[in-house]
């Protein structure tokens, strides 16, 4: 295993219904991610959340569209983070509903990656 970098970790909490340009919102930060360069990017769609002034979400099969939660989780340096947050924040300040941003450091181990 080889040496530990300090990094830090970005998590993005929306819903699966908000867009950006008629773009869901996690998809259009995916792309962003590739776009800018950032070391890695996973989107995870929830089963269930509910925020603080939104009530819970989970899929019920009368519903048109499905509205769940989604977690953007995004990890590199924290210079480049805090980069890419100023480049996406004007699509997050959009949101009707608005969206939660956390900060984390972490701790990352480069495994593999070369092949033979």
């Amino acid at each position: 295993m080889n040496t530990p970098e300090e990094n830090l970790m970005l998590r993005i909490y929306v819903s699966s219904t908000d867009a950006v340009r008629h773009v869901p919102v996690h998809e259009a930060v995916a792309y962003a991610t590739r776009r800018y360069g950032m070391a890695g990017c996973t989107v995870y769609k929830g089963l269930m959340g509910a925020g603080r002034h939104t009530r819970l979400m989970s899929p019920t099969f009368w519903e048109i569209v499905e509205k769940v939660p989604v977690i953007i989780e995004i990890v590199d340096t924290s210079e480049r983070i805090e980069m890419f947050l100023g480049k996406i924040s004007c699509w997050l300040d959009r949101l009707p509903h608005g969206c939660l941003v956390c900060t984390q450091p972490v701790r990352v181990y480069p495994v593999g990656g070369t092949r033979s």
